[in-house]
């Protein structure tokens, strides 16, 4: 059998390719690599930091460009890549599932489409009579985004500042170099001015070098990747999401079924998804009837059409056995008991499947509760009011599962928990204006007054 000839992807300057003599390869989940990316040397993105910032001039490109990127994103044909090419390609070098990558061209183009309606439902108004007026513009003018590889959508953010003016520089995660690209492709064609951004596949230093050299911008990525960048007042921060739900009640077939969703979908991968279950009633029964739910999904490659769960490449499928095996004692493995598989599974196309594992611990403040791995991972401890709010500290998404009131004011009060979710709602749940994690666009934007005389 012929062997695939390798993807080539450069950086990406204002517009042109700038081939760069710096390579890295990028693994396919089935073994081998897929694609040979250029990499940018910090000369590169001085350069590119310089050309960028030259042009800047803090304009809105205007709505229609992204809506009109938007269609192109998932439908049109971009610098010879179709949409098919795109979910193939995507999938390989992610493990993600075709489904998921589906669900993700319609979040994210979505999105893109709602930016206008998100703008309005973030700021206040800006009428105070005739001749007062506030004006919104960006806080700087140029964006830096480091991205990680874990799912599509996040990549929004960065149109985001785009659609209010900043110039942009886009670090792609070192497992997705396709979607950045293939989103500036049609922002590009949509007509957005090819001075507004550039892509730049490059070293973690590097980008740390982008984001402190720019005036505002975003980094994704695990507790130490995003360590240095916490409290600094020009970077916005998202790391692991540590979603958790507080189950209050006697958990019925559908209370099941929406937790094993939650901790679930798109095979773990969002920042959303459910790594921890506090409830009142026994723990072990509570994982026992989760991990049995969990244990019904299939063991398919990602490109099957029946794909739900993550798969890898066997080098990492090694590192997440090791995170596995150093997880602190006092834990007992629910899933064994359903599922004999195990929670890694070679696949005869050389990948590595990443199955559901439910553990549960004895007690609230077990160090293992909080603990997030990069596919379905849940651990069920006991709650007690004496317990009180410290173990649901420090969550992207709180979900209660309780009628009572105070927990759910106590939850809203409490710092370090971002969002909010009573009921069978899926952690995800929103609309435009309702924060994900703060007020993104005032991050983005600051107010100005302007008194005209009348």
């Amino acid at each position: 059998m012929a062997t695939a000839a390798l993807l080539t992807v450069d950086p990406f300057v204002c517009g042109r390719t700038q081939p760069s003599s710096d390579r890295a390869p990028l693994p396919s989940v089935r073994g081998g690599d897929l694609a040979d990316i250029g990499t940018a040397p910090q000369l590169m993105a001085v350069a590119a930091l310089g050309e960028l910032r030259r042009h800047a001039d803090g304009r809105p490109p205007g709505a229609h460009v992204f809506e009109r990127a938007a269609e192109l994103f998932a439908a049109a044909d971009l610098d010879g890549e179709s949409p098919e090419d795109y979910l193939r390609h995507t999938a390989h070098a992610t493990g993600l599932t075709r489904a998921a990558l589906r669900q993700a061209i319609r979040d994210l183009t979505a999105e893109l489409c709602e930016l206008p309606e998100t703008t309005a439902a973030e700021l206040p108004g800006t009428g105070f009579g005739e001749g007062y007026e506030t004006r919104w513009v960006p806080r700087g003018r140029v964006f830096a985004a480091v991205m990680a590889s874990n799912h599509p959508v996040p990549n929004v953010t960065w149109a985001q500042a785009l659609y209010h003016g900043y110039s942009v520089v886009v670090r792609p995660g070192s497992r997705d170099p396709f979607t950045p690209l293939r989103l500036l492709r049609a922002l590009l064609a949509a007509g957005l001015p090819a001075h507004k951004a550039a892509y730049l596949p490059c070293s973690h230093r590097t980008g740390e070098f982008l984001l402190s050299e720019a005036d505002r911008g975003i980094v994704y990525g695990g507790d130490s990747a995003v360590r240095r960048w916490r409290g600094a007042e020009s970077v916005a921060v998202r790391g692991p999401g540590r979603t958790k739900a507080l189950l209050d009640t006697d958990p019925d077939d559908t209370v099941v079924a929406h937790l094993a969703l939650s901790a679930a979908f798109d095979g773990g991968t969002r920042c959303t998804n459910l790594s921890a279950v506090l409830t009142t009633r026994p723990a072990p029964d509570v994982a026992d009837r989760l991990a049995r739910h969990l244990a019904a999904l299939p063991s398919v490659s990602a490109t099957d059409e029946g794909a739900t769960l993550l798969v890898t490449d066997r080098e990492r499928a090694e590192r997440i056995r090791g995170q596995i095996a150093a997880l602190p004692a006092g834990l007992t493995d629910h899933s064994a008991r359903h599922d004999g598989a195990g929670p890694v599974v070679e696949l005869p196309d050389g990948s590595c499947l990443l199955r559901p594992l439910v553990l549960s611990a004895d007690r609230a403040d077990h160090p293992a509760v909080g603990v997030e791995l990069p596919f379905p991972f849940v651990v069920v401890a006991p709650w007690t009011e004496a317990d009180g709010t410290a173990p649901l500290r420090d969550s992207l998404v709180l979900n209660l599962l309780t009628d009572r009131e105070d927990l759910l004011d106590a939850a809203v009060r409490e710092p370090s928990v971002r969002k909010v979710t009573r009921g069978t709602v899926l952690p995800w749940t929103a609309v435009p204006g309702i924060p994900h994690d703060d007020n993104y666009t005032q991050f983005l934007l600051e107010p100005k007054g302007v008194v005209v005389a009348g």
